[in-house]
């Protein structure tokens, strides 16, 4: 068994670091002379045993290392192989360093039938009775609707503080937030999009549902400051043959009228707005 003594601390031993032919020898016998290139270095892992390095010239592990590691009984001077190994050196491609498959998951990755666990500790879920995610009536800040806020009757665990901020985070910052390209280029927000669904409960504040089939965020949530050309107002179109409001309009038939100190004669049946006249229309109805 190696000795627990750190290298750094253990005395070199000459018979050891000097055993580089008995390793070679070794390595040699183990993987053939061809794969076999200079000696790099020898290390000493403990008292009475030392590692020799070697390249390796095998074509498929470019950058690996062959290490032979020998050891010495106490008070014996012949040496003896305990083992040989290829190693990765600094330049070796290597795999990358092994992740847990429930890290390696990524968003968009679930497929139909897979299922993706959730751990028991999962700190985005509470329990779904504690009413923790209720505490000041956040349904009464909603600015939309306030409505009833659930605290998770029913369900075993309900979305945190923190599966809910972090959810806000991630739909602030993504293809439907204030900052994506589609919002700095529209002029209106969601906010006053007759086409925006609003949501109940404390991310109402600050997002909605666009129910606008012809908006690319059509059935997505977005944030109220999100925007589009398909806003319900960016432009209205009047049916064909459909005339302009005429709540304000007068209609005067054949009379003159003075607009800003000039006289017009004959206006027939023409349509002047109460707010263009300047001075008092005169003789509007003959004298009897």
């Amino acid at each position: 068994m190696p000795s627990l003594i750190p290298a750094a601390d253990v005395k070199r031993d000459s018979a050891l670091v000097s055993a580089i032919d008995i390793a070679r020898e070794a390595l040699v016998d183990d993987v053939g002379a061809d794969a076999v290139g200079e000696h790099l270095a020898v290390v000493m892992e403990g008292e009475r045993l030392a590692t020799h390095t070697f390249s390796c010239l095998n074509p498929a592990y470019v950058g690996w290392q062959w290490a032979v590691t020998v050891a010495r009984a106490p008070r014996a001077k012949n040496v003896t192989v305990s083992e040989v190994v290829l190693l990765p050196g600094a330049e070796a491609l290597v795999a990358p360093e092994w992740v847990p498959w429930s890290e390696r998951v990524r968003p968009g990755d679930l497929s139909p039938g897979d299922v993706l666990p959730t751990q028991a500790d999962d700190p985005r879920l509470v329990a779904g009775y504690t009413g923790a995610d209720d505490l000041e009536s956040l349904s009464s800040r909603s600015p939309l609707s306030p409505g009833s806020w659930e605290i998770g009757l029913g369900r075993y665990r309900v979305l945190s503080l923190i599966g809910r901020d972090d959810a806000a985070d991630r739909w602030s910052e993504g293809e439907f937030g204030p900052n994506a390209t589609m919002a700095k280029q529209a002029s209106l927000e969601c906010s006053t999009c007759g086409f925006m669904l609003a949501m109940d409960g404390p991310m109402g504040q600050l997002f909605a549902v666009c129910a606008n089939e012809m908006s690319p965020a059509d059935g997505r949530v977005v944030t109220l400051t999100y925007g589009c050309g398909a806003h319900s107002e960016a432009m209205v179109l009047l049916p064909p043959g459909t005339a302009p409001d005429s709540a304000d309009v007068d209609v005067v038939d054949d009379v003159d009228v003075t607009l800003e100190g000039e006289a017009v004669d004959d206006v027939d049946s023409d349509v002047v707005a109460e707010t263009d006249v300047v001075a008092e229309i005169e003789d509007a109805q003959p004298s009897a």
